[in-house]
């Protein structure tokens, strides 16, 4: 996740042409979870709400394309896998997601593009629906934003958890409520709408569990680490990660900060001084390079945290908004269980990310 990629746009969703105003979110309920067609079989108009206006499309969508690894484990959960007809951005996510959804063939899924989508990418492939998220993807910088689609007659379905506050800033509803959202419109445009609503009573279920788990005696404080060397890039409050931690019965050290993926200053890591300090596994800095970025730096090197090594590293997709979500907080469980800060709940990770071979930092598992 390159900071430079994420600074906070201004840039409004302009898709009159596409998207009508209503004001109703779809439940995730229909009558047919895995055909195309669901509810809506006679194709007829679907209507959801996205980032708060009403998006509509003509029937079921037989054609999405999807960017980053958090939203393409969003179609696939959402039953999605025969409507996604083109991908990008998923290289260092796809080891995670073949493990998560080893029925769903992500090897064969068609990968367009370079790192990051183009209008061109867009274009080329003309699906009804692009699915990405306001610097997922959607980017001023890199002339691709959800009106120049709409105006194309592709329609744009934004990540919620990407949705613009009034001054710009990322963020407008808590993470999960924004990952449950997308999970049941995703599930509902394309016709999988049972499919979607077993996901999420899943993931409530074991929300549930985490929530309910013993608390240890102190409050546990924890840090979440993406990249740094001036700044560090963290998330705040709207992010998934807040989320995360939120279930695992932590407490983030940015919890206080209005935004999703965000820069803050080295003095906000060094006075939570964190339990734990969590990684998000991402090749743009090596889980090396940041463990030495904290033991040279001033504000961290002396944190507890940093000379006892608590650090857990875990992917990328794990950490932006996506169903794997869950799957992370049960992880921070399972840290903070064995860092001794927990007693034990006897809750054990669904995903068995031991075996993905190439995550470093992790040799606290056991």
């Amino acid at each position: 996740m390159n900071p430079t990629l994420r600074t906070h746009r201004s840039t409004r969703l302009a898709t009159a042409a596409v998207i009508t105003l209503a004001a109703t979110l779809l439940s995730a309920c229909g009558s047919d979870s895995n055909t195309t067609g669901g509810a809506n079989a006679d194709g007829g108009p679907i209507t959801v709400q996205n980032c708060g206006e009403d998006l509509t499309v003509d029937g079921p969508v037989t054609e999405m394309y999807a960017y980053d690894g958090g939203i393409i484990s969003i179609a696939l959960a959402a039953g999605a896998r025969d409507e996604l007809v083109a991908v990008t951005g998923m290289a260092r996510d796809q080891a995670l997601l073949e493990l998560a959804y080893p029925d769903d063939r992500v090897d064969e899924l068609t990968v367009v593009g370079d790192e990051f989508p183009t209008l061109e990418n867009v274009l080329a492939v003309d699906p009804q629906v692009f699915f990405a998220g306001y610097n997922y993807g959607f980017s001023e910088a890199r002339n691709l934003m959800p009106e120049m689609v709409a105006e194309r007659d592709i329609t744009p379905y934004l990540l919620s958890e990407t949705c613009l506050q009034d001054d710009g800033a990322r963020g407008t509803m808590d993470a999960w409520t924004a990952l449950t959202t997308d999970l049941a419109n995703i599930g509902e445009l394309t016709g999988h709408p049972n499919t979607a609503q077993a996901v999420i009573d899943d993931i409530g279920q074991r929300r549930a569990a985490l929530e309910e788990a013993p608390k240890g005696d102190d409050e546990t404080t924890v840090f979440l680490f993406d990249s740094g060397t001036d700044t560090i890039f963290t998330s705040g409050s709207f992010g998934g990660p807040q989320a995360i931690f939120d279930s695992a019965q932590v407490t983030s050290a940015t919890a206080d900060v209005e935004d999703t993926w965000t820069e803050v200053g080295w003095e906000r890591l060094a006075a939570s001084d964190p339990d734990i300090i969590f990684f998000v596994d991402y090749p743009g800095q090596s889980y090396e390079e940041k463990v030495a970025v904290l033991e040279a730096n001033p504000a961290s090197r002396d944190l507890a945290a940093v000379k006892e090594k608590r650090f857990v590293n875990l992917p990328y997709a794990m950490w932006v908004s996506g169903p794997l979500n869950i799957d992370a907080a049960e992880w921070v469980r399972r840290a903070v269980e064995h860092f001794g800060l927990a007693p034990e709940s006897g809750i054990e990770p669904t995903l068995d990310i031991t075996q993905l071979a190439e995550l470093p930092g992790n040799d606290w598992i056991g």
